[in-house]
């Protein structure tokens, strides 16, 4: 099997494109942790890589009294991650099968970030300009990247074609859209354009256990709903009018949704794409785009479900999806950062309200957003440390961990078991490494913490840790300027 494989050389697509700031520590990296499954699983030495990390983020200054809030991601956890993605494919797809796996950018939209997994061997799924032009800053070349978004705009089509990037429409009002910009509406040949086109399918399979996660509902917004009346016979007749029609797209969801629920979406897709291939007389889908999903365990350390058993799932359920005669996109996400990021957060104060114990942090609504508004649903493990970085150790207590938003919801966990925790101390939110620190909530006008990749190496000064800077603190300054510091007298009468 071929994944892609980019050699890192900057190229944006534009004919230029920087290296992001630290992207030499991966240098220093211990190396993957991947489990015998060959899939993320158990990666042994992650947790002591996060307390040595912990410890040298003190001791380098990385979060003080100045800077209280800081987003620590592991690189060798996410090197780890991206090899168990590639090999778990690998063992199941046919020799030479095209499969370009592309991280969604929406999970951890940081140019370092999708350049690490460039030089990794994945490519971009992007759903909007500004993911467009990350995915490009990062130099991931047009022909590894995909474009989705149920809202295109012609213009983000007109691009997208220009640059040779892989399109999957989500509707027949944006087919139509495509058949304006190729030229010609429904052609009778192969038309000029050098983007692979697909089309996003609504396999309506069933949601999973959070509804705004489950995309393969019967009235998920996205794609074109299989199951409505007439909806399979128009598909069937929209690929036979357009012969550069060539892929078929599905996605049924991520956190919450079980394996057997996704795989019986790609399963129907696959059916799909045997029936319109039947009826063209020849091969005209030559690639099926499954989407991501694969959901995290959030309850611990240990790397569950595994990319292998759902490649070994998928083996079983949709064996001729794998035996070469189709491409695979893949677009996982969540489930290539989550367990490598932390939140690192100081205690300004220990109170009591009630009887119960709150430690008061610097992490909030503002970083951890949906685990404030819909704590049932994401639930976050906390880990306590002292003031030297230190695992703090003690009886459990139950007791608030609160953030700073003006709001009394405002709780990282509430009533939670874990040493009592005193002022000036750590508080670590775990398994934050996707749509955490790296999806802003601005609420308080809170400023956005730094990010620092980090690798481990035994024996150098600084706890054995080298940090480098992936997005700088946002500072005050940069707040004010955002909420229109610039046009402050807009509003006041003219003259």
């Amino acid at each position: 099997m071929a994944s892609v494989q980019h050699d890192g050389d900057g190229d944006n697509g534009d004919g230029g494109g920087t290296p992001p700031h630290g992207s030499n520590i991966s240098n220093g990296s211990n190396g993957s942790n991947g489990s015998a499954d060959g899939g993320t699983g158990a990666a042994p030495g992650a947790a002591a890589r996060r307390d040595l990390a912990v410890r040298a983020a003190v001791a380098q200054g990385l979060i003080s009294e100045t800077e209280p809030v800081v987003a620590l991601l592991d690189v060798a956890g996410i090197r780890a991650s991206a090899a168990a993605l590639r090999t778990a494919f690998d063992e199941v797809t046919a020799p030479g099968t095209a499969v370009l796996h592309a991280f969604a950018v929406k999970a951890a939209p940081l140019v370092a970030v999708v350049r690490l997994l460039g030089e990794e061997g994945i490519g971009a799924e992007v759903a909007s300009p500004g993911e467009l032009a990350l995915a490009r800053a990062a130099g991931v070349r047009p022909e590894h990247t995909v474009l989705d978004s149920p809202a295109k705009t012609t213009a983000e089509l007109r691009e997208a074609l220009a640059l040779g990037i892989a399109v999957n429409a989500d509707n027949p009002q944006e087919l139509d859209r495509l058949d304006a910009l190729i030229g010609s509406g429904p052609v009778s040949g192969p038309g000029p354009v050098a983007s692979p086109l697909g089309l996003r399918i609504n396999a309506q399979v069933g949601g999973g256990s959070i509804g705004a996660l489950s995309t393969a509902t019967a009235t998920s917004k996205f794609g074109i709903a299989l199951r409505d009346e007439g909806a399979r016979a128009w598909v069937v007749r929209a690929f036979l009018d357009r012969p550069w029609l060539t892929r078929l797209h599905t996605h049924s969801g991520s956190q919450g949704v079980p394996l057997e629920r996704m795989t019986e979406g790609v399963r129907t897709v696959y059916e799909l794409a045997e029936e319109i291939n039947a009826a063209a007389g020849r091969r005209q889908i030559d690639t099926l785009d499954i989407g991501g999903g694969l959901p995290v365990n959030f309850g611990s350390d240990e790397e569950t479900p595994t990319y292998a058993a759902y490649a070994r799932l998928l083996r079983e359920t949709v064996p001729g999806l794998l035996d070469g005669r189709y491409g695979l996109v893949t677009e996982f996400g969540r489930s290539l950062l989550a367990k490598h990021g932390t939140v690192l957060a100081r205690v300004e104060y220990a109170k009591s309200a009630g009887g119960r114990p709150i430690a008061v942090t610097h992490a909030g609504a503002q970083v951890a957003t949906r685990t404030v508004y819909d704590p049932a649903s994401w639930p976050l493990r906390i880990a306590a440390y002292d003031a030297g970085g230190r695992p703090r150790t003690g009886p459990a207590v139950a007791q608030d961990i609160a953030g700073p938003a003006c709001f009394a919801g405002d709780l990282l966990a509430e009533n939670r078991p874990v040493p009592l925790l005193e002022q000036g101390d750590l508080v670590a939110a775990l398994d934050t490494g996707a749509y955490y620190f790296s999806n802003h909530y601005a609420y308080n006008s809170l400023a956005r913490p730094g990010v620092h990749g980090f690798v481990t190496v035994p024996g150098t000064a600084g706890g054995g840790v080298r940090f480098a800077t992936v997005r700088a603190a946002q500072t005050v300054a940069e707040i004010v300027t955002e909420s229109g510091g610039g046009y402050a007298d807009a509003l006041l009468p003219a003259g």
